[in-house]
């Protein structure tokens, strides 16, 4: 690094003009999250070919700036090009630091003298307080830090604060400032009048032309050849072909999707920070299209499209992707909301992004690996004002929650990862309010017991779901047996489950039941139903542990009609289990105690990684009978008692002598039975 700036504000406080850090302090001691509004506020980021512009306000000034470098004989000068609005007070820039503490301001052209009013037009030089010996190393602490502005600003003076910080103090007035900030380092004090001397291009560019789109930067579109699946089965899957081989050699890990109005067409992010938009989906038969409109994302883990404009999760900020001329590329990435409080850890994901009927926008936080929480949000459900002005904690006590289901009662689900104090992967219920058990989140919690966390729908081992991502409700008519059902989809083995789950007292308790199908070669982690065709478009990627390892992947899971014979309700009850489906079994198999093997067994939650299955032990099945219209069976458990898991395994017939075969595996919790 040749110049950099210590971490805390560029920009004093307008106010004052001090430096005092006062964001949100960690327990780790370190300052993390935006400063307040009324300070500065980042707006966004315009591109315009190879040109960005940041755009943001200190106070009630607006600001762009423009980052550059020039390469000169004399040395590389890194540019900050500003255009600054009327100011209403005095403003103070941080410019650069230097290592030593002592470093003291010098005019360039008389370095044998300090700057008397520490204001010379043209450059200064923050240095050593004293000279090194003939011939010494130099270090960090004892190089030359060059800095200056063009053109010159009446006003304008260099500070220091005695700290090897050195600022610009701008003076407060109503006319507009163009002007470019330069800072450099040499290694010997002749140096700096060399870079000194360098003159810039266009110093006082006005950085405005720049803020109204610019030329294509992927003007290639890319066509792809799907996929159509067959299946004699009720459900097929197409394989929607990704832009994978493109002029870019851009990854395509589908994190992310949402529709365009009508349904013909998606836009998609990508993991690696890209967004994609593909058509035509409804006549996909005939290939697909593919457009790369926006790139240099944060990890994004989510997209939600509201009213036609297309909003991203990503680790910093949720994004809104904004094209001004038309060409559909994001011309201005804007800042809708960057309450994030972002550490440097690596497992603190920013999953999923839904809205509610008010606007609301949601997105789970995850918790850190191993370690303590840091800031309030680690392992929380977060809510965003629908003006993105303000963030709220819904919940607490998440692991790596990947992804949220909004219900309609203002509850959600969310899953969770086995981990620390997650003695396996959960289904959650999720109320306003509640704790879900990962200690090391954010919480106020202290009580360590089951006792004082919201226990989940079901556990889920890690044979039947290693990593499950984000659940969702069946809507629209196209699944018509499955409709109103809530899924969940499968990161670690790549497969689409069915949540059966009911509620009992202020509890909610169930399980999962996979759908028939491939698992899919890459790991499912979002989903929503097309409200044109009424199909489920899935995506996924792989990026962290789990079974399915192919890079990205996008599908299209379409019902082709005839029998699903899936379970779609389960209840617990005194007498044994009660499992309904969606369409009639054959009575003699269904009647048949044989056709079922339960077992159950127990998980111990601690502060190490996951649990062993603890007395494990089969379940007798003494009897089972079938309701009159084919579809409930009701298996008589005399031992049944609530457990935190349960697996239920049946082969079964659908109606008919040549009756199919039904096989499948549920597994389950129960908190209480009903009588």
């Amino acid at each position: 690094v040749r110049v950099a700036n210590p971490i805390g504000p560029g920009w004093g406080n307008p106010q004052d003009g001090k430096f005092d850090d006062v964001r949100l302090l960690g327990t780790d001691g370190k300052r993390y999250g935006p400063l307040p509004r009324e300070w500065a506020h980042y707006r966004g980021l315009y591109r315009n070919g190879h040109r960005a512009v940041i755009s943001y306000s200190v106070g009630t000034t607006n600001l762009l700036e423009e980052p550059g470098v020039v390469e000169a004989p004399a040395g590389m000068l890194f540019t900050r090009t500003f255009n600054i609005g009327p100011r209403d007070r005095v403003l103070v820039a941080q410019v650069a630091h230097h290592a030593d503490a002592a470093a003291q301001i010098r005019d360039a052209a008389h370095l044998s003298e300090p700057a008397a009013d520490q204001s010379p037009a043209a450059c200064v030089i923050v240095g050593p307080a004293k000279n090194q010996p003939s011939g010494s190393k130099l270090t960090v602490a004892n190089r030359y830090l060059v800095a200056g502005i063009e053109p010159p600003m009446a006003g304008a003076k260099w500070l220091s604060d005695g700290h090897g910080n050195l600022r610009m103090r701008i003076p407060k007035g109503s006319a507009p400032l163009r002007f470019t900030l330069w800072t450099a380092e040499v290694d010997r004090p002749e140096q700096a009048a060399g870079v000194a001397a360098v003159k810039l291009a266009e110093p006082n560019r006005d950085l405005s032309m720049l803020t109204h789109g610019g030329p294509p930067q992927w003007a290639k579109k890319i066509s792809t050849r799907p996929v159509i699946g067959k299946s004699p089965g009720p459900f097929a899957v197409d394989v929607l072909t990704l832009p994978a081989d493109n002029p870019w050699q851009a990854r395509v890990r589908f994190t992310g999707l949402d529709f365009l109005s009508g349904g013909h067409e998606a836009a998609l992010c990508t993991w690696d920070g890209d967004v994609w938009i593909v058509g035509d989906l409804l006549d996909a038969a005939k290939g697909l299209t593919w457009q790369r409109i926006a790139s240099g994302l944060f990890q994004p883990l989510g997209l939600k499209i509201v009213e036609g404009r297309i909003y991203v999760t990503c680790r910093d900020q949720i994004v809104l992707l904004r094209d001004l001329n038309g060409d559909r590329e994001t011309d201005y990435y804007e800042n809708f909301n960057n309450d994030h409080q972002v550490t440097d850890h690596f497992h603190e994901f920013a999953m999923g992004l839904q809205t509610d009927e008010k606007g609301n926008f949601y997105y789970a936080k995850a918790a850190r690996h191993a370690l303590p929480a840091v800031v309030p949000q680690h392992g929380t459900l977060l809510r965003v004002s629908p003006d993105g002005l303000k963030t709220e904690i819904v919940a607490t006590g998440f692991r790596a929650a990947n992804g949220v289901c909004l219900n309609s009662d203002g509850t959600f689900f969310l899953t969770d990862q086995e981990g620390f104090w997650t003695p396996k992967n959960r289904i959650n219920w999720v109320q306003p309010g509640k704790f879900y058990g990962n200690m090391m989140g954010f919480h106020s919690i202290k009580d360590p017991s089951d006792a004082a966390m919201e226990q989940p729908v079901c556990w889920i081992t890690n044979s039947f779901d290693r990593s499950p991502s984000e659940p969702l409700w069946v809507t629209g008519d196209g699944w018509k047996p499955l409709s109103g059902a809530l899924l969940n989809l499968s990161y670690g083995y790549g497969r689409i489950h069915v949540i059966l789950h009911e509620k009992v007292g202020d509890k909610m308790q169930g399980g999962m039941c996979a759908l028939n199908l491939p698992d899919f070669p890459t790991g499912i982690i979002r989903g929503r139903f097309n409200p044109a065709d009424g199909q489920l478009y899935t995506c996924g990627m792989y990026a962290w542990a789990g079974n399915a390892t192919e890079p990205g992947g996008f599908y299209r899971v379409r019902y082709t009609g005839g029998p699903v014979n899936l379970p779609i309700g389960l209840s617990a009850r005194r007498e044994g289990m009660k499992i309904s489906f969606t369409d009639p079994l054959e009575k003699q198999a269904a009647c048949d105690a044989k056709n079922y093997a339960v077992k159950v067994w127990s998980l111990k939650r601690t502060a190490k990684y996951g649990s062993n299955h603890i007395d494990e032990h089969p379940l007798e099945v003494k009897a089972a009978t079938l309701s009159d219209d084919g579809k409930t069976v009701t298996l008589a458990i005399p031992k049944i008692a609530p457990t935190w898991c349960m697996e239920i395994r049946y082969t079964l017939r659908a109606p008919g002598t040549d009756g199919k075969a039904i096989n499948g595996v549920i597994h389950n919790t129960i908190h209480q039975l009903q009588d």
